[in-house]
């Protein structure tokens, strides 16, 4: 604990650390015909889905500057005595500070001018792919906006699938959540099942993938940047959202907010339930109910031009039922003896984070952002679960502070600052056997402190307005039972074709990822002394414990962003070398998950996004897909280890192997339509071309005969939903999710039950209902 204290302290009282990634600035220049700046225009930005703006004037050189705004979807308003008013739509993404050039007409008359409305332009201001889903998009993507879910990110975004009741992305499933800019930090994998965040809360999500600059990203699978909604998209308005449907499930929340010039609230209350929750072992749902409930809050008060706070708070709870096969012959129940458990999962999330920013002058701001998190999942058996009724709880409290100084030095933007949180974790694991064996049941408890600080520089240089320069390092200082110090560099590169607009980036960079605080609930000294009563039990089926370490990965990435008449396209390559990859593994026939590493990993992928303007008046089309091989190679390194690794059974092949969650193709294809008489309708159209984990192992449990090949079945679903205004608020909207029922056998790694069937059809509605108060 004392380790604990001395990291937080560090945290509260740092001057600079990482950036909050959701915020941009803008710049711009403003001229006339023969290209004279317009000093003193008036320059109003409004965001697309709010009432949220901001404004300047021109200087004398006819330049301007508009620091710390959300990444989102914005109009630009430049107006002056003399000249045409002109308007242009653009999209802002996070870390970045786009230049404009706007020429003014000359007018007799006032009009406006549309410069573009072509929102769907190449970005040259970053080397990072991403997707950006707004509120809109998640309120009509079908399910997407359920509790739980996470549909706006596997329906838009290349390589991102759910397999054992995990998002997975990219080969992997370490991914961070970046939450108001502050990135929210959770060491442990595999025992959480429900999402970061409710998705009915979020304004915009920007989804990255790779090529992370220096002041973020650790976790290279995948990083998530949460804008959550203020209170600047309401005038004192209240929602309700009620929803029932098959499986008697019903996902409902009260939500209001409202906001003046300096001050801007939006709070919600939800809940929900239903009988299908986790993917079951077989195409039949059984003991398979969720529940859950929670509040969420944010606050924002700009104080003065110069000062804003900002407050974010979430808390959580969710149950999980453990589904299982009930035929104690069935083929999965010969590799995976599930008929006797009736196992359940609790989750508790909290957590509260706070901002200030603060700008010195438009080219200067300074952002600190302490932060509070606390998670905890608790695997809980029925006491007479056959054969062995196993008790898994852990808690962890996460508390630290993040802040940044970004300022601009000729065409230099340069950030520096720096990361910081401590932790403590409580574990508790247990047995009762009840297989006639005799074993004494144990319940064995376990806790451990520790901390990381990380230090980052970078630079985002502009020679051109076609070039556009990355380059930084990031240092990071794990401590727990013992240190890690990893110092790693990152550098891009973006160039634009004149004419043609096409982006091309490359990018090569080095991340490291602290690993989980405990590695199983045993002491040293129990170890020593042959007392610790979950090392015997994983000696008796073969296996043992070791210390965990960091993940190791090196990046290589190139890409091209296409625009083409409003169309855009975006394609890129990527190579991920790792050393120590984290995943996870089980004692035995156990459903609960034991972080592990293996020796190396390789992730190969090409991924392609695109993205249409409005088509035809009516909506956007969307497209997503990725070729990727996912490869592990030598053995498992800690955590759950083979044993005695000098044993034969441990002798692993060096060479690589596909994981069990590598699926090569996937595709999601989807279009978003507004039709007429105030009628919205959206469909996705998903295809994955199966897990691997097929096949038969002589050297193991008898294979199931129905999946003889090394991969799993092909999968198809389609999912449509229709929704309808019948007043201004009033809003009610259909959505049925495989409406072909189609079920086939997705992954059968023991897991959460075992074996995972697909998700079966879902048809439920929705009414959304807006009032004063």
């Amino acid at each position: 604990m004392r380790k604990l204290a001395i990291l937080c302290l560090l945290s509260s009282l740092a001057v600079v650390t990482a950036r909050a990634t959701i915020f941009s600035q803008l710049h711009g220049v403003v001229h006339d015909p023969q290209h004279r700046p317009i000093a003193n225009a008036h320059i109003e930005l409004r965001a697309t889905n709010s009432a949220f703006t901001k404004s300047t004037t021109t200087a004398q050189d006819g330049s301007f500057t508009i620091p710390s705004l959300p990444l989102g979807d914005y109009t630009i308003t430049i107006s002056e005595l003399g000249f045409d008013t002109a308007k242009q739509s653009l999209t802002l993404a996070s870390d970045t500070a786009p230049i404009l050039h706007i020429e003014l007409q000359l007018g007799t008359i006032e009009q406006t001018t549309n410069v573009t409305t072509d929102a769907n332009t190449a970005n040259i201001n970053t080397v990072t792919p991403t997707t950006l889903i707004s509120r809109d998009d998640i309120t009509q993507t079908p399910g997407a906006d359920r509790t739980n879910s996470l549909a706006m990110i596997t329906d838009y975004v290349p390589g991102a699938y759910i397999t054992h009741d995990m998002l997975h992305m990219r080969g992997g499933h370490q991914v961070s959540w970046l939450l108001d800019g502050v990135q929210i930090p959770n060491t442990n994998i595999g025992s959480n099942l429900g999402a970061q965040i409710d998705p009915k809360d979020i304004d915009y999500i920007e989804i990255q993938r790779g090529s992370y600059t220096s002041d973020v990203g650790d976790r290279t699978y995948g990083v998530f940047n949460v804008v959550p909604r203020t209170g600047f998209e309401r005038n004192r308005q209240a929602e309700l959202v009620l929803s029932a449907g098959s499986f008697l499930q019903t996902n409902d929340q009260l939500n209001f907010g409202d906001h003046t010039e300096k001050f801007a609230y939006y709070a919600s209350l939800n809940g929900n339930r239903s009988d299908y929750g986790l993917s079951p072992p077989t195409g039949v749902v059984i003991h398979d109910a969720t529940n859950g409930y929670g509040g969420f809050a944010s606050l924002l008060y700009n104080r003065t031009p110069k000062d804003q706070f900002r407050l974010i708070t979430q808390l959580r709870a969710d149950y999980f039922q453990i589904p299982y096969d009930p035929d104690p012959d069935s083929p999965g129940n010969q590799q995976f003896q599930s008929s006797g458990l009736r196992d359940g999962q609790h989750e508790a999330d909290a957590l509260a984070a706070f901002s200030w920013l603060h700008t010195f002058n438009p080219a200067t701001v300074l952002q600190v952002s302490p932060f509070f998190h606390y998670n905890r999942a608790d695997y809980e058996s029925n006491p007479n679960d056959i054969p062995v009724a196993t008790t898994s709880d852990r808690s962890s409290t996460y508390a630290g502070a993040q802040a940044s100084i970004t300022t601009e030095i000729a065409r230099n933007t340069v950030q520096a600052g720096f990361y910081s949180f401590g932790q403590h974790d409580n574990y508790l694991f247990g047995a009762i056997f009840n297989d006639g064996s005799g074993t004494a049941p144990f319940l064995t408890p376990d806790s451990a402190s520790g901390g990381v600080i990380e230090e980052f520089i970078s630079d985002n240089y502009k020679p051109t307005n076609w070039l556009t320069l990355i380059a930084g390092l990031r240092q990071t200082h794990f401590q727990g039972e013992f240190t890690e110090n990893e110092t790693d560099p990152r550098f891009g590169v973006a160039l634009r074709i004149p004419k043609l607009n096409w982006v091309f980036r490359g990018f090569y960079g080095r991340f490291y990822q602290p690993p989980p605080l405990l590695t199983f609930g045993c002491t040293a000294a129990s170890i020593a002394d042959e007392t610790c009563s979950l090392q015997n039990l994983a000696l008796s089926t073969g296996a043992s414990f070791a210390p965990l370490h960091g993940e190791r990965d090196e990046e290589h990435q190139f890409g091209v962003q296409i625009p083409y008449r409003g169309w855009l396209l975006d394609a890129d390559t990527f190579k991920t070398r790792i050393n120590n990859f984290l995943d996870h593994s089980n004692i035995g026939d156990s459903s609960i998950y034991f972080p592990v590493t293996i020796d190396g990993a390789l992730i190969r992928a090409w991924e392609l996004t695109l993205r249409s303007p409005r088509l035809w008046n009516l909506g956007q089309f969307h497209l997503a897909y990725s070729n990727q091989i996912a490869e592990q190679r030598g053995a498992i390194t800690g955590g759950l280890i083979c044993s005695p690794p000098t044993s034969a059974e441990c002798d692993v092949d060096p060479g690589y192997t596909p994981v069990d969650h590598d699926q090569r193709n996937t595709l999601n294809v989807g279009f978003n339509a507004t039709l007429p008489w105030r009628t919205t309708a959206s469909t996705n159209v998903y295809y994955g071309s199966g897990f691997t984990n097929g096949g038969f192992d002589p050297d193991g449990p008898p294979a199931d005969p129905r999946y003889p090949n090394p991969y799993l079945p092909q999968h198809t679903t389609f999912d449509l939903s229709i929704g309808k205004t019948f007043t201004e608020k009033l809003t009610a909207s259909i959505t049925a999710t495989n409406v072909a029922n189609r079920r086939v056998l997705l992954d059968n790694s023991l897991t959460f039950g075992g074996f995972h069937f697909n998700d079966p059809r879902e048809i439920f509605g929705e009414l959304r209902y807006r009032f004063k108060y």
